[in-house]
């Protein structure tokens, strides 16, 4: 039978920018995601990593993670950071969601980013939907006092679902989210979609006190 431990070595060499934690089933210990006196900002699927490294660009004051399932992307995202000297944004290989339930400490966020998930069109697959009330709580707990929760899709009716769930869910103040409130990079999926005449729906929370 192996032990924890052994449970907890990967398979092959960490990549340069890569966050690996010494224990996947335990909570993240606060000086292992951030610096001292600096943001931490997460982007929750970070795809390609577009968008995490022009925030990481934008803001080299503040540290970011972001998290992906599948190594393919995580081994791309991390040469990205490498080969443009980031050293402000790590990748984590995981699902958000147990990354969000389960890894971060307590009061560690300043913000919080979701941006396109799956959908789950179907009705009889909305339960796998991520943005749940088990997974806003896990949002609240992680922010920090003031910290914020960023959700952006194309598809209509998830955002209407999650402005419902937030709503319910009554720990998040809603703020205005107007396109040129703040620095926000667009993906390359957000260009081409909005260059076709479409909108992309953005619901900004900021976690109650």
């Amino acid at each position: 039978m192996p032990t924890a431990q052994a449970l907890n070595v990967l398979p092959r060499p960490p990549m340069k920018g890569e966050l690996v934690p010494t224990d996947y089933f335990r909570e993240l210990k606060m000086a292992e995601i951030r610096r001292p006196g600096r943001l931490l900002e997460v982007d929750l699927g970070c795809g390609d990593g577009s968008f995490l490294m022009e925030m990481a660009r934008h803001h080299p004051e503040r540290d970011f993670i972001g998290v992906e399932r599948l190594l393919g992307r995580v081994r791309k995202v991390c040469r990205k950071l490498t080969r443009h000297g980031l050293d402000n944004a790590r990748v984590l290989r995981l699902e958000s969601r147990y990354v969000v339930e389960w890894l971060l400490p307590e009061a560690s966020v300043s913000r919080l980013h979701l941006l396109c998930p799956d959908p789950w069109p179907k009705v009889r697959h909305h339960r796998r939907r991520l943005v749940q009330r088990d997974f806003l709580d896990a949002v609240r707990r992680a922010l920090e006092p003031g910290g914020e929760f960023l959700f952006m899709t194309d598809h209509e009716e998830y955002f209407r679902w999650a402005e419902e769930k937030v709503a319910e869910h009554g720990g998040f103040e809603r703020l205005e989210w107007q396109e040129d409130s703040f620095f926000y990079p667009k993906t390359d999926f957000q260009e081409l979609w909005e260059s076709e005449g479409k909108r992309m729906w953005r619901l900004r929370c900021r976690k109650r006190e």
